[in-house]
């Protein structure tokens, strides 16, 4: 990294600030890419910044005041300008909604560590493998198309309370598209990894070429409710979707499926199956997250009065009960519930569970296999009814057996009516959602078969 140390502009810019308060997150980063199309590598690259977030606060004598801005920046003087404007901008708005004492403590440990790294060097035992993988495909008339990348982002956060905070986080997913050499089947495998050293690319390509050997029989079928196996990246993808529309603020306000009738929140209220359980926790392993909270900006589930804030491991559905709901100190004194902040990772088990997705399938008598959903939509909040559109592989299963590829389709269906109607699960194990992996990429989540999940309409979406 060129430019000051991201300790010196925490530093730096916690002086220049003339503001009652003032929190200051410096985020460092690299990340390493690869790829490819038509079984060649096509670019790779290596990238690097810094963003800074200034959030200053002013007691105008009505209330607390603040102004959050967040910039490009990676020496001091362009922090000192950013400084500035934050502190010029919360002198003019009004009170803060949220406004609360600035977050306490001492100093981390590795807070004088330099920011984590990644470099190029994080492919060495994947690319070689993909190469194979190309050399693989091509004998099988097969075309394979992908992303990956791998990203370390260093925040360092300090604030004139006297907090000093740094966590590093790796992130990594994979994504390959495989395709026929006639390009009439597709099929798609994902993975999240904070290191590659578990990414296998000759086993995601054996996998890929297991769904394309499926696709060669073809069967048309009209809209119906069908019996359906949600792998875990589908349900990851649905599941996302309930967890960031779960905030408490909201539900207290009337607004979502966690509202309570009357008034208030369902939190105590059974939702789903007993024994389904939904949780955060930034140590799970392979999982791991950022425990403190890091907010560049307010927002129903968020606070920059909250910045530092300790995060743990937080239930929120615990045997079919709503637990808990995303929210701030301030939102919590509204809806007068422990305060549980929205945690960068989503785990779902379900007690007594086992097998595999392929015993899923083996149960079924006739029915469909998901690979994922994309261009997921929200179509009525108070039910949290999702729509959106099959992808990359429907596949039809009869005694047992996957015997074809179908159509895509549109469904219609909310992530917690499925909570509720399941009827057989898999094992947990680490899952990437297609649709939000790119935003939301650590998750753990079963398989899931559905008797009477709802395709709406035929989709002509390859």
């Amino acid at each position: 990294m060129t430019g000051n140390s991201p300790q010196e502009l925490v530093e730096r810019a916690l002086e220049a600030s003339t503001a009652d308060g003032c929190v200051v997150l410096v985020d460092a980063s690299t990340s390493a890419n690869l790829r490819w199309a038509n079984n060649t590598l096509t670019t790779n690259g290596m990238m690097q910044g810094s963003e800074v977030t200034v959030i200053s606060t002013v007691d105008g004598g009505k209330g607390v005041a603040s102004s959050a801005l967040t910039r490009s920046a990676s020496t001091v003087d362009e922090v000192q300008v950013l400084v500035e404007a934050a502190d010029a901008a919360a002198r003019e708005a009004g009170p803060a909604e949220d406004a609360a004492p600035l977050i306490e403590g001492g100093d981390d440990p590795t807070w004088d560590d330099v920011p984590a790294s990644t470099s190029i060097t994080v492919f060495d035992t994947f690319a070689p493998a993909l190469g194979e993988a190309f050399a693989r495909a091509r004998s099988d008339d097969r075309l394979l198309y992908g992303y990956v990348e791998h990203t370390v982002d260093t925040v360092y956060l300090g604030s004139s309370s006297g907090l000093r905070r740094r966590h590093a986080q790796p992130t990594g997913h994979v994504g390959i598209t495989g395709k026929s050499g006639d390009l009439t089947r597709s099929a798609w495998v994902g993975q999240s990894t904070r290191d590659f050293s578990d990414v296998d690319a000759l086993g995601l390509d054996t996998e890929l070429e297991r769904r394309l050997g499926w696709a060669k029989e073809t069967v048309a079928l009209p809209a119906d409710r069908y019996d359906t196996i949600l792998p875990p990246a589908a349900v990851a993808d649905l599941l996302i979707y309930a967890y960031w529309t779960s905030s408490a603020r909201d539900a207290y306000e009337g607004q979502t499926v966690y509202s309570k009738t009357g008034g208030g929140t369902r939190v105590g209220e059974r939702l789903t199956k007993t024994g389904v359980n939904v949780y955060s926790d930034p140590a799970y392993p392979g999982l791991q997250c950022t425990p403190f909270v890091t907010a560049a900006a307010s927002s129903s589930v968020s606070s920059v009065f909250d910045n530092g804030l300790a995060l743990g491991h937080t239930d929120w559905i615990n045997d079919g009960t709503l637990t808990s709901l995303a929210q701030t100190r301030h939102s919590a004194e509204l809806t007068g519930l422990p305060v549980t902040p929205a945690i960068d990772n989503l785990v779902m088990k379900v007690d007594g569970a086992s097998g595999s997705i392929d015993d899923l399938i083996a149960g079924v008598e006739r029915g469909l296999l998901l690979t994922c959903l994309w261009y997921i939509r929200e179509v009525d909040p108070q039910t949290l009814l999702l729509t959106g559109l099959t992808r990359d592989g429907v596949y039809l299963v009869e005694n047992g057996e996957v015997t074809g590829a179908v159509n895509n389709f549109r469904f219609n269906e909310s992530p917690i009516d499925l909570l509720e109607r399941f009827t057989a699960v898999a094992q947990t194990e680490a899952s990437f959602s297609r649709e939000w992996g790119d935003y939301f990429p650590r998750t753990a989540t079963p398989a899931l078969r559905v008797p009477d999940f709802n395709m709406s309409t035929v989709s002509q979406a390859l």
